[in-house]
């Protein structure tokens, strides 16, 4: 046996939330590399176990301790062999209370200081009780973490910028993952050649709010977001690019232009407004009404006519009426989006309307079902108006069954060929057959049929 293969080391991560969390999720694993652990994908026998947690969404701390003592009985097992780490926003706004009633976890580290991971492990085999890590170090983490990411594939996330200024009143993000900081021009450039290299095609660009991106560029002045797409896209065998999450009020003129004059920033925007009604953008803190969000998807229309559109919609925030509810569905019917998410407005603990009072449980479950019934009608409409149409799709791999391959349109979209060689990396016409409500069935042009 190798030395190598003795000082290997079993690393198990389970990652929930957002793309944001992924990303970093893949860069611990990159950390922990050197010191021997490899992934594998059950927790059944691992030495380290790592849960990277969300506070977005509903009930996330039940399920996080949910999963600590699937894993407790797991390290008892081991004979606390073991050892199991939190990670991510619970992490950050819950350590003290993760301490207390988990005390078998070992390492609970916040969103910003992960990078520091190799010497909290240290510290956790030098000492019993949980190693509590949730400052917001003045370092960027992004400094310290290694070159050597291991390639994410076709599509790979590129993490640009973190947390929030905006304090929305239903949201935990600018208390779990600090004030707004954005990753320098160069940093960011440099890890999206290592990953053309490393086979990426399209760059997906991620932030709290990407589009307030406002990095410090090689020349020393700060870049906006335009202009560090703009850089980008001279990168060498990168071909497509997509940004997310962006708010209304950081949409600016240049980066709207880009729409229209970047070929490589696909036609797919995702766009928050959360509500239609100006009385609950208002008791939201959102800073924008719904006439703004109408102009910028109007001059995002006129810019790219073909672009789609994306939003995030929250019913039953506190003082939400039936009025308020209609103007909702006013602006779902009178923009029209390829794709959304929607949910029911839930407390979150610290947050300014987690104090109000709040709407009956009924109501928010009617008006959520009427309103994803509304966004369900649209989603399978677009996907219907690609029928007969031909588009480039970027092959991302195999399908589900023998000889199918994967895909995906510039609008997201799931696209499915029936084809026996593997075309993973390629950008191809393809014929679209069949609208299905998920996904897309398409047939292969060949070369002769487009050069025709």
């Amino acid at each position: 046996m190798t030395a190598q293969a003795r000082n290997t080391r079993k690393l198990h991560v389970v990652t929930h939330g957002c793309q944001m969390n992924v990303y970093d999720s893949a860069r611990m694993t990159d950390l922990l590399r050197p010191l021997g652990y490899e992934t594998v994908d059950a927790p059944e026998g691992a030495d380290m176990v790592i849960l990277n947690t969300c506070h977005i969404r509903e009930r996330a701390e039940e399920k996080v301790f949910s999963q600590l003592g699937r894993w407790r009985k797991l390290k008892e097992e081991q004979g606390g062999r073991m050892m199991i780490a939190v990670t991510g926003c619970v992490a950050q706004a819950e350590g003290e209370v993760l301490a207390k009633r988990a005390p078998f976890v070992d390492l609970v580290v916040g969103p910003q200081a992960y990078h520091r991971l190799p010497e909290l492990i240290a510290a956790a085999h030098r000492k019993s009780g949980t190693v509590i890590d949730t400052d917001f170090p003045a370092e960027q983490k992004f400094d310290f973490l290694p070159d050597d990411a291991a390639p994410q594939g076709v599509v790979s996330f590129l993490s640009i910028q973190e947390g929030c200024d905006k304090f929305c009143s239903f949201c935990v993000v600018p208390y779990t993952r600090g004030a707004e900081s954005s990753r320098p021009a160069a940093s960011v450039l440099a890890e999206a050649r290592r990953m053309v290299a490393g086979g990426a095609r399209e760059i997906a660009l991620l932030g709290q709010n990407v589009n307030a991106y406002h990095g410090e560029g090689p020349d020393g002045t700060v870049w906006s977001l335009a202009r560090l797409v703009a850089e980008l896209s001279e990168i060498a065998g990168l071909e497509r690019l997509r940004y997310t999450t962006s708010h209304p009020n950081d949409m600016e003129d240049e980066l709207i232009a880009a729409h229209g004059t970047n070929p490589k920033l696909m036609p797919f925007l995702h766009l928050p407004v959360q509500s239609g009604s100006d009385k609950i953008l208002r008791a939201m803190n959102r800073k924008h009404d719904a006439a703004k969000f109408y102009r910028i998807i109007e001059r995002l229309k006129t810019a790219r006519p073909d672009i789609a559109l994306s939003s995030d919609f929250i019913v039953g925030h506190p003082g939400e009426t039936d009025e308020d509810f209609a103007a909702t569905m006013k602006l779902v019917k009178d923009t029209g989006f390829a794709l959304a998410y929607s949910f029911k407005y839930s407390p979150r603990p610290g947050t300014p309307a987690a104090g109000l009072p709040q709407i009956e449980v009924a109501v928010k479950d009617a008006r959520l079902y009427e309103l994803q019934a509304e966004l369900r009608r649209q989603q399978y409409a677009f996907n219907d108006s690609k029928l007969g149409l031909t588009l480039p799709v970027l092959f991302t791999g195999p399908g589900r069954h023998a000889n199918q391959q994967a895909a995906r349109s510039g609008y997201m979209q799931p696209v499915v060929v029936e084809h026996p060689t593997d075309l993973t990396g390629q950008i191809c016409e393809v014929e679209i057959i069949q609208s299905n409500p998920n996904s897309l069935l398409g047939r292969l042009v060949d070369k002769e049929k487009r050069a025709a």
